[in-house]
């Protein structure tokens, strides 16, 4: 778990993964919260069952690159909004980020801020090198929040922007 200004960034459990998943209040509940106003969509839906879980569930991985993260803003005691890494560093050392706010929570800079708290997270990890994104092109509040958070764009097709924020790492 971390903290920024006005957000607690929490990496959820396999079995709060099957509450959120459940999309009742039993996740809110059980993280001391007031209920959120949270849709899951299909893909997610897919996500979760197809990759997230079992990844989460594998032991031999670190379950912080798997899992969904929950963004709780501090002053509501809500979840805004989740992000995610897309699994372990590669061999190069990249992780893939996505990110979702909740409608009611957009345009309010918290995803600028939880993307921000998770490249800090990231830039302490010996193996991570870079964090890659790709949104798409008509998602100008996406790209936003990436340009906020400094990542350049690298590619494009004719549907996709492809983004990357490189990790610099102190010499030993």
């Amino acid at each position: 778990m971390m903290e920024t200004e006005r957000l607690i960034l929490m990496p959820l459990t396999y079995s709060q993964l099957l509450k959120y998943i459940r999309n009742d209040s039993s996740l809110d509940e059980e993280l001391n919260l007031a209920h959120s106003s949270r849709t899951i969509s299909a893909e997610l839906k897919e996500a979760l069952e197809q990759t997230i879980l079992p990844n989460v569930a594998d032991t031999t991985k670190n379950y912080l690159y798997s899992t969904l993260w929950a963004a709780i803003s501090k002053e509501e005691k809500k979840i805004v909004g989740d992000l995610c890494f897309v699994g372990e560093p590669n061999a190069n050392g990249e992780i893939e980020i996505g990110y979702g706010t909740y409608e009611e929570y957009r345009r309010k800079g918290f995803m600028t801020e939880a993307v921000g708290g998770m490249i800090r997270w990231a830039e302490k990890q010996l193996e991570v090198r870079s964090i890659f994104a790709a949104t798409e092109k008509g998602n100008i509040a996406s790209h936003t929040v990436l340009e906020k958070n400094n990542f350049s764009k690298f590619g494009e097709t004719e549907k996709m922007i492809y983004w990357r924020l490189m990790i610099p790492k102190a010499r030993v």
